[in-house]
């Protein structure tokens, strides 16, 4: 598979959609919980005013997205920070796909003289951790038995920054 990568626009909201919400509904990997319709993503994780750079990967062939990554403005982080979600399809493993988005983020990050970009990963996602680790991100908070909306069970939440100004990175 040969990936592009590209900024999103309004109208991968369906297709976004549809893919985060196999991931949600899967569980174990992302601490959201609610399905989101096209307009709600377009709004919170795309195109919305929070919204510093969203990314996505397209499948050269097929045309199909295989992930994208947002980067948000939130309000408890230092002015100059980003927080970065990715998100790829459960239907297979799409090597390339969420360090390809990551470099695009980055590298734009850094045009818009951004200092960090914090990620927020569930401590049960050893991939997710294991993918940010590889970006170069380093944990600098973990909040043991933090609970899902729903209670059902208890998570630990490691966070981690990652300077996009650094080499490391």
């Amino acid at each position: 598979m040969t990936i592009t990568v590209r900024p999103v626009t309004p109208a991968d909201a369906p297709e976004l959609a549809e893919l985060l919400n196999a991931i949600i509904e899967r569980g174990g990997t992302t601490a959201l919980e609610h399905p989101f319709t096209p307009d709600q993503l377009d709004a919170t994780y795309l195109t919305g005013p929070k919204v510093i750079s969203c990314m996505v990967a397209v499948d050269e062939e097929s045309g199909r997205l295989e992930g994208f990554q947002t980067l948000v403005r939130e309000a408890h982080l230092p002015e100059g920070w980003g927080d970065i979600g990715t998100f790829t399809r459960v239907d297979g493993i799409q090597r390339g796909v969420g360090s390809a988005l990551f470099a695009a983020t980055r590298d734009h990050a850094r045009s818009l003289g951004m200092e960090a970009v914090n990620a927020e990963i569930r401590a049960d996602n050893k991939g997710g951790l294991t993918f940010y680790g590889k970006q170069g991100f380093k944990d600098y908070r973990v909040e043991p038995a933090r609970p899902l909306a729903t209670a059902r069970r208890w998570i630990g939440c490691s966070k981690g920054t990652c300077s996009v100004l650094s080499s490391s990175c």
